[in-house]
């Protein structure tokens, strides 16, 4: 009769030691005498693992019992809970993969687990190889985490959904249209307009390149942002804001003279982490509704990983986020880590009072 499996309290840490769980059926596979898995292999890397400071947790299926070389000994091992079994019928293999993610541990495994990509993110990160030379375990180091894809874009959306909670509108448009100083004076027009007329393109173009030079474009930008009816932000990706920039008072005057407005819109570029590189989206705001502070700034916790990386890049969410609310000055956006934000990925937003709040 089958013992039954009493599965031991995981923690990442058992007093200073980080847990390690190990795939005890491919290491006693490994290299397989007289075609047995082999319990030496087994006792070898759990010595080597409180050697290098972990603290080893052993989970085998249910038919090594069966195949290794030393049966009784290895019997003794699960009867004093030094090896876990998983019960007939279970996968160890899915079972070592679920633990190790809930509990954040590390696994000792040259299996790749490629059958479980879809179920479990960046297995590589998680799973330490190892080998064998004449009888002696080498462990190895596991592949360096994944970032979390589209964090930054996570992080900026959460935020604009705590400014609507506070009673802030966000621009939510995100239709990446091709960037060019052109493209983005006719769809200004044409969202101030309100219309479409034919042959705008041809008639833009000519316009666009009579612009004078960009030193007295800006004197006239300087001017406009006294006087301007509109705020046209551009949104561009940070890879494009320095050519966004340079054509910002082209696109001014050319929206200006084409709408016949008594002055010429100010056009303030802004990076925008939704935006894709070569693209662009217009958040277009009557002067008067523009609000020249952030009403709150920004606190974000994360965890160790992806600190770096977020605070790298907090101007640029501070852009995004200025952009999308409509707001001349920038939030202060905080990060700071955690260690209670554990996994890659983790992070929490608070919202401070900002600005003359």
């Amino acid at each position: 009769m089958e013992k039954p499996v009493v599965w031991p309290i995981m923690k990442m840490y058992v007093g200073d030691l980080l847990q390690v769980i190990v795939d005890a059926s491919n290491i006693a596979h490994f290299g397989k005498k007289d075609g047995k898995p082999s319990l030496s292999n087994l006792l070898a890397a759990d010595e080597a693992l409180q050697k290098l400071g972990y603290h080893p947790i052993l989970i085998a299926d249910a038919s090594l019992r069966h195949e290794i070389d030393e049966k009784q000994e290895f019997n003794k091992l699960l009867d004093l809970e030094k090896v876990h079994q998983v019960p007939s019928g279970t996968n160890a293999d899915h079972y070592i993969l679920k633990l190790a993610e809930e509990e954040d541990a590390k696994i000792l495994s040259n299996d790749a687990f490629r059958e479980f990509y879809d179920e479990f993110r960046d297995i590589n990160s998680r799973r330490i190889p190892y080998k064998f030379i004449n009888g002696k375990i080498t462990i190895g180091s596991s592949a360096k985490p994944k970032k979390i894809r589209n964090i930054l874009q996570k992080i900026c959306n959460q935020t604009l959904s705590e400014f609507e909670k506070k009673g802030y509108d966000s621009y939510k448009l995100k239709k990446n249209k091709k960037l060019s100083g052109i493209a983005v004076a006719k769809e200004a027009i044409d969202r101030i307009s309100k219309s479409k007329d034919e042959g705008i393109d041809t008639k833009l173009e000519g316009m666009f390149m009579k612009i004078p030079l960009f030193d007295k474009v800006m004197k006239m930008v300087e001017d406009a942002e006294r006087t301007s009816d509109f705020i046209i932000f551009v949104l561009v990706s940070p890879r494009d804001y320095r050519e966004a920039v340079r054509n910002a008072g082209n696109i001014a005057v050319t929206v200006g003279d084409r709408l016949k407005l008594d002055h010429a819109p100010l056009v303030a570029v802004r990076n925008d982490l939704f935006t894709k590189p070569g693209t662009f989206e217009l958040n277009i705001i009557y002067s008067d509704e523009i609000l020249e502070e952030s009403p709150f700034d920004v606190n974000i916790t994360i965890n160790d990983h992806d600190y770096s990386f977020v605070k790298k890049n907090s101007r640029n969410i501070a852009s995004t986020v200025a952009a999308r609310l409509g707001t001349w000055k920038f939030p202060i956006v905080s990060v700071k880590s955690s260690m209670l934000m554990e996994k890659p990925g983790h992070y929490d937003i608070n919202l401070d009072k900002g600005g003359d709040n």
